[in-house]
């Protein structure tokens, strides 16, 4: 994983996000399919993090992401259901009939912080800093 430097901090945040169709409705295939990866990457760029890896399914997407320490992760997860669903049904309003009550997404959404490296290897790093030292 890529370490970036900002300023006055240090940082390797990726995050594996989650998402559905409302009422996991299958309707992401075709033209929209095409269409809302091209869309997610455009956010993407506009909000200034970085999607490493996306895929969708015809009823949920998944995004491997890389954000500064300043991004909330909400706020990504606002923008990227909002956007997609605002436009979406201007793009394609046959989505409408398919989904009624105008939402696109569900309002959940799964979200996991990732490493290169194991819970327990951070556990016995953080558990070696005293090793060493001089007793008090």
């Amino acid at each position: 994983m890529e370490i970036t430097k900002g300023r006055g901090y240090v940082y390797a945040l990726r995050y594996h996000i989650v998402f559905c169709t409302k009422y996991r409705h299958k309707i992401i295939v075709g033209r929209f399919e095409e269409w809302l990866k091209s869309m997610f990457s455009n956010i993407a760029d506009a909000n200034g993090f970085k999607i490493i890896t996306m895929e969708v399914r015809p009823d949920h997407v998944h995004l491997l992401i890389d954000c500064t320490p300043q991004h909330y992760i909400p706020n990504i997860i606002k923008a990227l259901k909002g956007n997609s669903a605002r436009f979406g049904f201007k793009r394609f309003p046959e989505l409408k009939t398919k989904l009624w009550g105008g939402h696109l997404w569900n309002p959940a959404y799964f979200v996991c912080s990732i490493s290169d490296v194991t819970e327990q290897i951070i556990i016995d790093y953080i558990n070696s800093q005293k090793e060493g030292e001089p007793k008090p």
